[in-house]
């Protein structure tokens, strides 16, 4: 039997938390763990590659409530992996999205869109 910790927030919770997020700052990351603490390879990847590029971004970190946060994430994007960014309130991708950006010279323009 594995451990199941209970979530922090409720489905509709978890919406309003992704809504507000999402409206209240122009690039914001979805993650596991936080800025100074990714808890996955694939956050730590996109905190690095939007650092590189703009100094104030929002995190959220998810874990304490992931089933939820997965779903909320979902309806707003379409996409079912974490982590997530938003600029400007819209769906960019995930860490490999970043890099695919980066990688073309796009993502500095993208993030400084906000």
């Amino acid at each position: 039997m594995t451990f199941q910790p209970e979530s922090e927030l409720s489905s509709e919770e978890a919406r309003s938390r992704v809504e507000s997020a999402i409206a209240d700052n122009d690039v914001v990351l979805f993650m596991k763990g936080n800025r100074l603490m990714p808890q996955c390879g694939y956050s730590k990847r996109a905190v690095g590659l939007i650092s590189e590029h703009v100094e104030e971004f929002e995190t959220v970190d998810v874990l304490p409530a992931l089933p939820e946060y997965r779903e909320a994430l979902s309806a707003e994007s379409g996409w079912e992996t974490i982590p997530q960014t938003f600029v400007d309130g819209e769906f960019v991708g995930g860490s490999d999205v970043l890099a695919e950006l980066e990688e073309r010279g796009e993502l500095a323009e993208t993030l400084e869109a906000a």
